[in-house]
């Protein structure tokens, strides 16, 4: 009996995602547990796991393809159970929606996809059927069936979908069938065959608009157009919806960092003979974040459009960069965790987010982020509020800077700490004891350890 591998919900706000590369290959064998394929979400690349058992029988969704929340992805079929045939295969998986491939009208001259742009070029009749020992052709009630990606690379080289035989399931074309009609168009002229005409030519595709369409700026040399992947476009939408919405403003505060540095010493001192782990300025930036937290808890909220509500427990958001953007697992609970805990914890969340291995439930729960670009030589700067948080602490680089001590100018390490609010939830006097407090607990290091 088959069974349908569905596109999971991975985290709370997905509604659908890219197969980044599946790690399991038609005819081989899953269990219970076994991850089968890298799924991109609006958060990060995660991989999913199956729930059942079987022979992988059919992928639908190829790599680079996106499909909706509960969208079949692939097949699986027990050991001896063959694929019904191409006649049956659409009565026995049912078609996603979307669609797991893109059928193209044969007659409709308009573009497949208008976001891409590129018109498919496609002739006003069908082609003729096929002998019948010829492969099943992919085209079927005056429709061609293709995989997104396939459909994809056809569009931009100008091949003819309709001439091709498709080789994937129920005779859908995929990559390799467009490609391999583009090796016979691109090979040198030879003797003709006898047994079958030479193909016919890719028709020359209609050129692509300009992009001063879209954006208003047309591609000069060198230029690149660069699509948006899930993560990036959802980035996008959130923070824009932040910074639209949230009425934002803005504390800064500087603090003697030299006790921070000091205990910071002692402390890696004494983990080196025992546990281990080293400590970094921002394991100690986040446990007084914390501390601060707990003095003065109204900053703990979010707007709730009529109330405030008020958090009873702390988790810190901690802004990781990765490859495609910018993600922030969560420290949950963190008021009753130790600095130890909260150190190996964020080393562990950091490693796993650039590797696309965070689970869906580690990024909610956050009540304030802390974003630090102080590695990257950023000595102050301003963020923007994670919704539905109502703060978010921006920590720049520890500056050597000389520093006026009772009328006398000495050297002196100084960290500039940022402070970005809701101003529906936190007031300027509230917002600033905060920041004092975050202040106090990094000058006076020692508080936040007992």
């Amino acid at each position: 009996m088959a069974t349908h591998i569905e596109m999971p919900k991975l985290s709370d706000t997905m509604t659908e995602g890219t197969v980044v590369r599946w790690l399991k290959s038609v005819g081989d064998e899953v269990e219970i547990g076994d991850e089968i394929a890298e799924i991109e979400t609006d958060k990060a690349t995660m991989a999913m796991e199956a729930f059942d058992e079987g022979i992988l029988s059919e992928i639908l969704i190829e790599e680079g393809g996106k499909a909706e929340v509960g969208a079949t992805l692939a097949v699986l079929r027990e050991e001896g159970e063959t694929a019904p045939s191409s006649d049956s295969s659409n009565d026995e998986v049912p078609a996603p929606d979307p669609e797991p491939v893109t059928e193209v009208p044969l007659a409709d001259p308009e573009p497949v996809e208008a976001a891409e742009h590129v018109p498919a070029s496609i002739p006003s009749s069908p082609p003729e059927s096929p002998p019948q020992d010829s492969p099943v052709t992919s085209v079927a009630s005056g429709r061609v069936k293709a995989s997104p990606l396939a459909r994809k690379i056809a569009e931009q080289e100008g091949v003819d979908l309709s001439g091709l035989k498709g080789s994937g399931p129920g005779g859908r074309i995929v990559k390799k069938d467009v490609e391999a009609a583009l090796a016979v168009d691109s090979a040198p002229a030879g003797p003709a065959s006898l047994s079958s005409p030479a193909p016919a030519p890719a028709p020359t595709p209609a050129p692509t608009p300009a992009p001063a369409e879209e954006s208003g700026f047309a591609l000069g040399v060198g230029d690149q157009r660069i699509e948006l992947s899930s993560l990036r476009r959802i980035i996008a939408e959130r923070l824009l919806t932040s910074k639209t919405t949230i009425p934002h403003f803005y504390l800064h505060t500087e603090a003697d960092a030299a006790p921070l540095m000091e205990i910071r010493r002692q402390i890696n001192l004494q983990a080196e003979a025992t546990h281990g782990n080293k400590y970094t300025i921002n394991d100690l930036v986040l446990k007084a974040v914390i501390g601060a937290m707990q003095a003065v808890p109204s900053v703990n909220a979010t707007f709730g459009g009529d109330h405030i509500l008020q958090y009873g427990e702390i988790g810190v958001a901690v802004a990781v960069a990765v490859e495609d953007g910018l993600v922030t697992p969560v420290v949950k609970n963190a008021a009753a965790k130790s600095l130890l805990q909260i150190s190996r914890e964020v080393k562990d969340l950091a490693a796993r987010a650039r590797e696309g291995k965070l689970l869906p439930n580690e990024f909610d729960g956050g009540t304030i982020t802390v974003s630090n670009l102080g590695a990257h030589g950023i000595q102050s700067f301003d963020a923007i509020i994670n919704p539905p948080q109502a703060a978010i602490i921006s920590v720049g680089g520890i500056v050597e800077k000389p520093v006026v001590v009772d009328g006398e100018i000495l050297p002196g390490l100084r960290l500039d700490l940022g402070l970005s609010c809701d101003h529906r939830v936190v007031d300027g006097a509230v917002g600033a004891e905060f920041l004092t407090q975050v202040k106090k607990l990094i000058e006076k290091p020692a508080l936040m350890l007992v």
